[in-house]
């Protein structure tokens, strides 16, 4: 069989993010030759997963496929697999390997502390024990990959040495960003810095950035720094080899052990054995061109009831600190 590569990406609805997307890509593609790459989005942008696949089996017929994505929430443990194993049904001929998400690596921390630092230049000095860092992540109905968010943030802070460390989130769980911040202002240190752990810009970026700016104008004598997000740091691309070699080695396990949909977790009984399926073929290739009215459908579906465009419910939607927040601003 002929190997070949394929990372599923999310997508965005911002150009920008699927330019960096697709640059780093070309990063990976350039590593890996000449083995055949291609890319695929789940939602938001083309070409979808399903377009990739096609491309790239026109050169290998067997798939090791990679999430392009820090965390192993629903769209890596559920969407992501329903769409391959979909196409693999359909194309008995082709054998489809998965791997696992980023995660917490310390390749990807290296990163993170770089451009952190990078924010810092040119600032005036102050010791970094006494700045507060603030990492954010993007959030998710799963408190598994919620739960990264703190190792990351306890990790970096305390390789980097800074006085304080919060965490915030960009939307589905809690705290959201101001909440977050408005909260660590209370705490007495004159330098904020506000570290995004994306891997790339878009919407979630911007609205981040955003929160911060309203939230320092409301406190003049604090600073505030807005770090930039990973990107295709050379570190980023070698955590992404590593994924495509556990594959090839059998080694691509995901964290099963504290998944919601595998063992029972308190809170979140419901979704023990759920079915495996996409919940983003609403809205698979659309968001970044004009011709944005129709998309590629490759399976049959029923009757699905969506949250938004379906990501997976979550027990604290509620939450003061959380999505309502969004709601109101709206």
């Amino acid at each position: 069989m002929t190997k070949g590569i394929m990372i599923c990406g999310h997508g965005s609805r911002s150009n920008d993010a699927v330019e960096q997307f697709k640059i780093l890509v070309d990063k990976i593609t350039e590593r890996m030759a000449p083995i055949p790459v291609d890319y695929g989005f789940l939602e938001f942008a083309r070409p979808t997963i399903n377009h990739g696949l096609d491309q790239l089996t026109q050169q290998a017929d067997d798939i090791l496929a990679v999430p392009g994505m820090l965390f192993a929430a629903g769209h890596a443990k559920n969407d992501i697999p329903s769409v391959l194993n979909m196409y693999q049904k359909n194309n008995p001929d082709i054998n489809i390997r998965y791997g696992r998400e980023l995660g917490i690596d310390l390749k990807l921390l290296d990163a993170a502390c770089e451009r952190i630092t990078q924010s810092l230049q040119g600032k005036q000095a102050l010791p970094l024990n006494k700045t507060l860092l603030m990492v954010v992540g993007r959030g998710a109905s799963d408190p598994d990959a919620n739960s990264n968010i703190f190792k990351i943030a306890r990790m970096v802070g305390e390789a980097m040495g800074f006085g304080w460390i919060e965490i915030a989130y960009s939307g589905v769980t809690f705290p959201l960003v101001t909440p977050a911040l408005q909260h660590a202002t209370k705490l007495g240190f004159k330098r904020i810095v506000v570290f995004p752990y994306f891997l790339f810009s878009g919407i979630l970026i911007d609205r981040i950035y955003q929160h911060t700016d309203a939230v320092a104008a409301d406190f003049p004598d604090i600073e505030f720094i807005k770090a930039g997000y990973l990107n295709s740091h050379d570190k980023v691309v070698d955590a992404f080899l590593q994924r495509i070699a556990e594959i090839e080695q059998g080694e691509n396990n995901m964290n099963c052990q504290l998944c919601k949909y595998r063992e029972q977790f308190f809170g979140f009984e419901n979704e023990v054995g759920l079915r495996q399926e996409s919940h983003h073929h609403h809205v698979e290739g659309i968001g970044t061109d004009a011709d944005n009215h129709t998309h590629e459908h490759h399976h049959e579906h029923g009757d699905h009831h969506h949250d938004g465009h379906g990501h997976h419910p979550y027990p604290h939607a509620d939450h003061p600190l959380g999505p309502t927040t969004l709601k109101k601003e709206k």
